[in-house]
């Protein structure tokens, strides 16, 4: 325990060091707010509560998954309690067509986060595969016997940017 706080108090005075460089760099000709420049990446889509929202996936705790998906490895983000992180669910082998991933809050609730624990769910065998649009409709059908969830020790940073389709 003592170490990650000593990690975790060695990186702050850094960051800050650099912010507050950056912030009196700035302050001969003023500070400049807003965007400096565009970012161009992939948004995703998700369901949550039968809706879809979207997504930028930016950082993951799993070296090979970050790999897999081309986007930042964080192993830092193995320090965010799980039991905080809220899940986003992925299907895993056979899967309704246009199934994506499922989230278990969004933005304006109390238990939105945008790092989030990935849990996984496999359709059981004999299973006829239906489109997943719902934390509840994931537990209805775990209750059911056609599903199945496996939970992971995997966080994903993936902020939901626009909530609805449109």
């Amino acid at each position: 325990m003592q170490k990650k706080i000593f990690l975790l108090s060695a990186l702050m005075p850094v960051t800050l060091a650099v912010a507050a460089g950056a912030y009196a760099s700035l302050m001969s000709s003023g500070p400049r707010m807003g965007p400096q420049a565009k970012v161009t990446r992939p948004a995703f889509q998700g369901y949550y509560d039968g809706h879809e929202d979207t997504y930028l996936n930016t950082d993951v705790s799993s070296k090979a998954d970050a790999k897999m998906m081309h986007i930042n490895y964080a192993p830092v983000l193995n320090s965010v309690p799980l039991k905080s992180a809220p899940e986003i669910y992925l299907v895993q082998g056979k899967a309704a067509a246009g199934q994506l991933a499922v989230f278990g809050s969004e933005p304006g609730e109390s238990s939105y986060s945008p790092v989030w624990k990935e849990t996984i769910l496999t359709w059981k065998g004999s299973a006829k595969p239906v489109l997943i649009k719902s934390d509840t409709q994931i537990n209805q059908l775990e209750k059911k016997g056609g599903l199945t969830e496996r939970s992971t020790s995997i966080r994903l940073n993936c902020p939901i940017i626009k909530v609805g389709k449109g």
